[in-house]
């Protein structure tokens, strides 16, 4: 495919080299970078971001929208409250932002003046929008005011939000309606995506993928982690990682617990990450008397979260539709532990079966089941040769199907796509 310049738009984004926050979006542009493209990558400014103008090839591009700091609060996972409600500043926050998106993406893709300066970009081939809610609105403005093809990827919170209320429900169909080619990173966010009215034949599953050189086995890591953790070098280890929202399902790993210290009198449980349910779990860890069992070292960086995982005797991802109907499409942290060739044990939900195959790449439960959630990191804990060959299974499948340059190589297609319909008229109107 020839090299294009790419519009992107996100609101989520690692805010400096290593953080967590998103890092699917920058391995999406990055990948796409390294295979010619140019990148230019809209979002939001946070107080926290600590970026050069250019990094992996990505350039970036991030605007104001309040004066207020208060209100910035747009994006960078800050918008919901555990994931199951908008915070009430972003309601006052979202005119703003929109209206500064909407500025932003229009002085980019502008074109250049007759012997403008090298500041100048080039014309774009196509603008390419991160969440339909709330990105995919603003990007299908300015993709028609621009004659750009529009592609729109789906990563879950987005539609779960457009499922919530008939005015965001029209908000997404519009988009939907606008774009040449939606992206879903599972099975079930495409079929909830056609469900709001995406065109039939336009939304192709994408699923994330994984670097395993950074996510692979790693003999030093459980003595790392053990040693931080100030364990006994024989402690098994028990991680999680990810947010600390509803739809992780924690709570019910938590309640896993007893089951496991009655057979594993000293199993630790490790869950890393950041989150609003940070103190609720701790209460929870206190009250169910397994306070003693379990660590929460909080935000990883990337290269500890690579560790912990890496240490896991059983690494565990207990998905779950939340309260409200909120769900992971694909946990990029499943695909890290594969990666890392980890025994896993996860939900069998959305995404998740669509890369493991239970009792081939790791064992699947149904979600909010903790006694089968104990059964099977049992069940690993007691059969290491079991738990070698399901991760091994898991590693080799990344490496043949589930790398990042995979995933670059199918968003070229969608691209490719989007190039086609818009060349043969086929945006809907």
């Amino acid at each position: 495919m020839k090299p294009m310049n790419i519009c992107m738009l996100t609101t989520s984004y690692p805010k400096y080299p290593g953080e967590t926050t998103a890092p699917f979006i920058e391995e999406i542009a990055a990948g796409l970078a390294r295979r010619g493209h140019t990148i230019h990558l809209v979002a939001p400014f946070h107080r926290d971001v600590q970026r050069a103008q250019v990094e992996r090839g990505v350039h970036f591009h991030f605007f104001r929208y309040s004066p207020w700091r208060a209100l910035n609060v747009w994006g960078y996972a800050e918008a919901l409250r555990a994931d199951v409600g908008l915070r009430g500043r972003v309601l006052i926050a979202a005119p703003l932002a929109l209206a500064a998106t909407v500025r932003a993406l229009l002085q980019l893709t502008k074109a250049p003046a007759p012997g403008a300066t090298t500041d100048c970009v080039a014309p774009f081939d196509l603008v390419h929008a991160h969440w339909v809610l709330p990105n995919g609105v603003p990007a299908a403005l300015v993709a028609r005011l621009r004659g750009l093809p529009l592609v729109i990827s789906l990563h879950g919170s987005d539609v779960y939000l457009a499922e919530r209320a008939i005015p965001l429900t029209l908000a997404a169909a519009g988009a939907f309606r606008a774009a040449q080619s939606v992206t879903a990173c599972s099975g079930d966010l495409q079929r909830r995506a056609l469900r709001l009215g995406a065109r039939p034949g336009s939304v192709e599953v994408i699923p994330y993928g994984v670097d395993p050189q950074f996510f692979q086995p790693d003999e030093q890591a459980g003595a790392f982690v053990r040693a931080e953790l100030e364990l006994a070098q024989d402690t098994p280890l028990i991680i999680a990682v990810g947010r600390l929202v509803y739809k992780k399902g924690l709570t019910f790993l938590l309640e896993a617990m007893p089951r496991i210290r009655a057979r594993h009198p000293n199993a630790m449980l490790v869950v890393g990450g950041y989150g609003d349910l940070r103190e609720e779990l701790e209460r929870r860890a206190q009250a169910i008397g397994i306070a003693a069992n379990v660590r929460f070292p909080g935000q990883l960086s990337r290269e500890r979260t690579a560790r912990y995982i890496s240490a896991a005797d059983v690494f565990v991802v207990p998905s779950i539709r939340d309260q409200n109907g909120n769900v992971d499409g694909l946990p990029n942290v499943l695909l890290e532990g594969m990666g890392a060739a980890r025994p896993i044990v996860a939900s069998d939900l959305a995404g998740i079966p669509e890369v493991i195959t239970g009792g081939e790449h790791g064992l699947l439960v149904p979600e909010r089941d903790a006694e089968a959630l104990a059964a099977a990191i049992i069940r690993l804990l007691d059969d290491r040769a079991l738990a070698q060959r399901l991760g091994t299974a898991a590693r080799r499948r990344v490496l043949a199907e589930l790398t990042w340059d995979a995933t670059s190589a199918r968003f070229e297609a969608a691209y490719e796509h989007a190039l086609a319909a818009c060349a043969h008229g086929r945006s809907v109107q």
